[in-house]
């Protein structure tokens, strides 16, 4: 059974199958990429805890940057959120995201 939520005609939020939980991507308010970044990994926290999981139980991260010189910057709030023996598989690249405000995009698959 797929169950969806926060579902809209052009994605969901979360979506659950079989014990695996895929969000859409989340971006964050702010000016700089820590402060999206931040951002980010708060709505991914809101958003795993309603489907019933955690941070603990990722299984996959990746991450969008608008410019990879920020790699480092975001680097360091990634490495301060993800707890210590639970890091997912994870890659990282640059594109255009959806607005020009947009520093970093961030989505994850998670166990439940």
């Amino acid at each position: 059974m797929i169950e969806r939520s926060k579902t809209t005609q052009r994605m969901s939020q979360i979506v659950k199958h079989n014990g695996t939980v895929y969000l859409a991507g989340q971006v964050g308010e702010g000016a700089t990429v820590t402060d999206q970044t931040r951002d980010c990994l708060a709505c991914v926290d809101a958003l795993l805890a309603e489907a019933g999981t955690s941070k603990e139980n990722l299984l996959q991260a990746i991450i969008w940057l608008d410019d990879m010189a920020d790699f480092q910057e975001m680097n360091d709030v990634w490495d301060a959120w993800v707890p210590e023996g639970h890091a997912p598989a994870r890659a990282c690249g640059d594109a255009k995201l959806a607005a020009p405000k947009f520093k970093v995009e961030i989505t994850v698959i998670a166990a439940y």
